[in-house]
């Protein structure tokens, strides 16, 4: 991300004091572009939905990574490899639940579960714990169940939705996947080099210090913030801009489309990479417009498949591994969501 920066930076700066030169040159000041300024009730009505957007999933991503920094820092992974079933239904609803007990974030739960992989836990089970623990864990379910108060329904099916889904891969997974999933050592590091990876080695015992295992916690939880941070503000903006910019008939017409609805939402979804603990927020601002099923669609897909943990896939997990888990999480999630429709949220 860094060097992303610095290729990137210089350039636009560049071209913006070439600008400011130019203007200096020519005389011409920034009120000769009034003519292309937008409508101010537009850029008001923006302002406030990103804003609000921000403040109200800020205290549940606060919440979250101190969840997770805690348990990165105090629970070691031998201890959740210990407990872990070896039988199959066991362990799928094992991985399933595991988030009930231990909420982390998407971010984190990738390096950790590689590395539980590695130590000897069923890569089936760790899989269904990538796919269902950003959904099935308290803090989601009670950022839910804020962003929808008038509708609890919607709480109750995204989390049967998505215990449904991860369930199912993860069976197939035990079923049909042989061979071990992770990528080679080698690889792994020349993919994670271009992808954030959380799995910084924090102590777990090190020197036995509350202090130092303190100052860990607040380390892990400061980058987590700020890192889940950019994907919040990126999300609320696009969606604040989608909201204000489109037309209420275009999103009308989006929304009135059964199957194009369910698509654009999980598409959405996918773009935006915002974290499990604020979603709810961005779903209940398109509630006026599209269905109970395909905000499920949102709610269910984003958490489990999205750019961002796909590029982290990518860096634990083989290719063709990563293609099916993203195909199968589309397909059950679609039919899912649309029959959870047509039964519950008509």
């Amino acid at each position: 991300m860094n060097t992303f920066l610095l290729r990137v930076l210089p350039p636009l700066l560049t071209i913006g004091c070439l600008g400011l030169a130019a203007m200096l040159f020519t005389g011409t000041k920034f009120s000769d572009f009034a003519a292309w300024q937008p409508d101010m009730v537009h850029v008001q009505s923006f302002k406030i939905m990103f804003i609000s957007l921000i403040l109200e999933a800020f205290p549940f991503i606060l919440l979250g990574v101190l969840f997770s920094s805690l348990l990165q820092v105090f629970v070691s992974d031998e201890m959740i490899r210990r407990l872990t079933p070896r039988h199959a239904l066991g362990g799928v609803l094992f991985g399933s639940l595991l988030g009930v007990i231990f909420p982390l974030c998407e971010c984190g739960m990738i390096p950790v579960v590689r590395r539980l992989i590695r130590k000897g836990m069923p890569a089936y089970i760790g899989i269904v714990f990538i796919l269902a623990g950003p959904i099935l864990n308290p803090i989601v379910y009670a950022a839910t169940f804020t962003a929808f108060r008038s509708r609890p329904e919607i709480v109750y099916t995204r989390m049967g939705l998505a215990f449904a889904v991860a369930v199912t891969i993860g069976l197939l997974l035990y079923r049909f996947m042989k061979s071990n999933p992770l990528r080679e050592p080698k690889a792994a590091q020349a993919l994670a080099a271009s992808s954030h990876d959380h799995s910084h080695d924090h102590q777990h015992g090190g020197d036995g210090k509350a202090r130092g295992k303190l100052a860990s916690t607040f380390s892990h939880a400061s980058d987590e913030f700020f890192e889940m941070g950019k994907y919040l503000i990126f999300g609320a903006m696009l969606t604040a801009l989608i909201q204000t910019g489109l037309s209420r008939e275009v999103l009308i017409g989006i929304g009135n489309h059964p199957w194009f609805a369910h698509v654009f939402m999980m598409g959405f979804a996918f773009i935006l990479s915002i974290c499990s603990t604020s979603d709810a927020f961005v779903a209940a601002s398109f509630a006026g417009t599209f269905g109970g099923g395909s905000l499920l669609a949102f709610l269910v897909f984003g958490p489990m498949i999205d750019l961002k943990s796909t590029l982290m896939l990518l860096s634990a997990f083989k290719t063709r591994v990563v293609l099916w888990l993203i195909a199968l999480t589309f397909v059950f999630t679609l039919a899912g969501s649309m029959i959870v429709e047509r039964l519950f949220l008509n």
